[in-house]
């Protein structure tokens, strides 16, 4: 069989280390999928998403010149998941950091200008920054913890 980067196969994991898994596609060649190729989130532990002799399906994403096969099982996954027929329904978008999500016009009728929007931006960027600052000066004790000025023994 010959490979060609972009194709979808599955293949046997015959090996893993701590950067990778190595996988025996059909034809007996062997490609290494990367640690950050095993799955869409972090991977710490690979060994938690694979197990030696389990079959997997895994994209190529390269052949080097030296023969080595480069392979995605995040990608392949993801080419699986796409249907060739338009479908409506999304996704649910992932929680932006700190769970801040973004809050709609309150006034529906007319659109907010680029002004009234800064404005609004700059308000609440005044408050988070001074309500930061009170919990570290609260922290802090609203002195120096390190000595110096009056201190008797």
């Amino acid at each position: 069989m010959q490979l060609e980067v972009g194709m979808v196969l599955e293949g046997k994991v015959t090996g893993i280390t701590k950067f990778g898994a190595f996988v025996e596609l059909p034809g007996g060649k062997t490609g290494m999928v990367h640690i950050s190729e095993v799955a869409p989130t972090f991977v710490k532990e690979i060994r938690d998403f694979v197990t030696e002799n389990q079959m997997v399906k895994v994209k190529i994403l390269g052949i080097g010149e030296d023969g080595k096969v480069s392979l995605s099982m995040k990608k392949a996954v993801e080419v699986v998941r796409t249907p060739n027929h338009t479908n409506n329904t999304r996704a649910p978008r992932p929680a932006r950091p700190g769970n801040f999500e973004w809050q709609g016009r309150r006034n529906n009728s007319e659109p907010a200008s680029f002004e009234d929007m800064m404005s609004r931006f700059k308000q609440t960027s005044d408050e988070k920054m001074s309500d930061l600052k009170r919990v570290t000066e609260n922290k802090r004790g609203g002195f120096s913890r390190r000595g110096g000025g009056n201190q008797s023994k």
